[in-house]
């Protein structure tokens, strides 16, 4: 007996997209539109080639107020799939959490929302019993090991666990719902549908342990294609294949600029990464690095404001690649000019002596802010070294600038 079904995770509808201000104004909408894009499109593919069931392992809505336009969008999604005969199981994580404040609407019939508590939902697929394993957040803040209330494997059913966390220990990202392997292979499950994690990997082979990642990158910082598996269980194995949705892949390019001396020389070139990341990733957001900045590349550089050479960029590539948007640029300059007093390297001193609460307790106000979280997303270790990377650089354009303001 075979068994079919869709494995998504972290919808995020209605994501605001913060730090995108100036794209052009068909690259912007596209930005906005994203996820109800990479939502139509799985969608789309689960009516046309009908799986058994669709698994949502959590985070459907990106925050816990559930906007009526993302509600209306989802509900329709599922009106879709219960025309195709397609059930759907669905469990809220951490952002869209059942204690949220919003309108509710009426799903279809083929529609399972599982509840605060770990439930068991069962359903027979040409004569095999499936038993679905999960449960809803109660609250945005769920720190507690849930899994130790799943219930073991038993008899001949096909079982399957949706769990939206994180493992025990994981440093990287905050720990909700935590987990450890051996914990998830204890329970005999015939596959493990993860939520929670934007990045897409496979803990586990057989039985499959499944992070499908994101439907849809929702910043600089979730690169590369975004998805959901079909996932085939035959004989005791499981088959994954990973389906493409998102709308726009977020992506960088490095630009070696040495021995420019003529805007058209870093135009082409930068041309040329453009085309080659539409041609490997179609439409998508590009981060430009321009690296190996020399002095000629830096002398040319310094006859316009960075803003008019973004600008210039941003043209040039509506023209050429009119679905790809660049995001922003990044001035990579080796040389750190002597400044009297080591004023530089004392400013430096004082940010890389911040640890990880360090910086909390500095940005607490704005990280803090229970709304501007939304779009300030956490402060984990990879942002503060964006932000350090940030204000390194923008001290290092300034003293090479002489202090001039642009």
């Amino acid at each position: 007996m075979t068994i079919r079904f869709i494995h998504a995770a972290d919808l995020h509808l209605g994501s605001p997209f913060k730090g995108f201000a100036g794209l052009p104004g068909k690259m912007a909408e596209a930005v906005r539109e994203s996820t109800f894009t990479a939502f139509r499109n799985m969608i789309n593919y689960a009516a046309g080639t009908r799986p058994d069931f669709l698994l949502i392992a959590g985070d459907v809505y990106d925050g816990e107020d559930r906007s009526l336009r993302a509600q209306e969008q989802f509900r329709q999604g599922m009106e879709t799939l219960r025309e195709a005969g397609v059930p759907v199981f669905v469990s809220h994580g951490n952002h869209d959490h059942l204690a949220g404040s919003w309108v509710r609407f009426t799903l279809p019939e083929n529609v399972r929302v599982f509840g605060p508590e770990v439930e068991t939902a069962e359903l027979t697929v040409r004569g095999t019993t499936v038993k679905i394993h999960g449960f809803s957040y109660p609250e945005r803040h769920v720190t507690e090991p849930v899994i130790r209330h799943y219930p073991e494997a038993e008899g001949e059913a096909v079982e399957i666990g949706m769990l939206h966390g994180s493992i025990r220990g994981d440093e990287a990202h905050d720990v909700y719902a935590p987990f450890s392997k051996d914990e998830l292979l204890g329970k005999g499950y015939d596959y493990w549908a993860l939520g929670h994690i934007h990045k897409r990997q496979v803990l586990h082979e057989q039985p499959p342990i499944v992070y499908p990642g994101s439907l849809q990158g929702l910043h600089r910082k979730e690169s590369g294609v975004k998805g959901f598996y079909d996932v085939t269980v035959a004989q005791g194995a499981a088959a994954l294949e990973f389906v493409p949705a998102g709308a726009l892949v977020f992506g960088k390019a490095e630009v070696d600029c040495r021995g420019i001396r003529h805007a058209d020389e870093w135009l082409d070139r930068c041309m040329d990464r453009i085309r080659a990341f539409r041609e490997a990733n179609g439409p998508g957001l590009l981060d430009l690095g321009l690296t190996g900045i020399d002095e000629e590349s830096d002398a040319l550089f310094g006859e316009a404001p960075e803003s008019e050479w973004m600008e210039f960029i941003r043209e040039a590539a509506m023209r050429d690649c009119p679905d790809v948007g660049i995001h922003r640029i990044t001035w990579e300059r080796a040389a750190v000019p002597a400044v009297p007093g080591g004023l530089f390297r004392d400013v430096l001193d004082e940010l890389e002596g911040w640890d990880k609460d360090g910086w909390k307790s500095r940005l607490s106000d704005l990280y803090g802010h229970r709304q501007a979280y939304r779009f300030t997303g956490r402060l984990d270790e990879e942002s503060i070294r964006e932000i350090r990377e940030e204000a390194e650089r923008l001290l290092t354009d300034g003293l090479m600038k002489g202090g001039r303001a642009e």
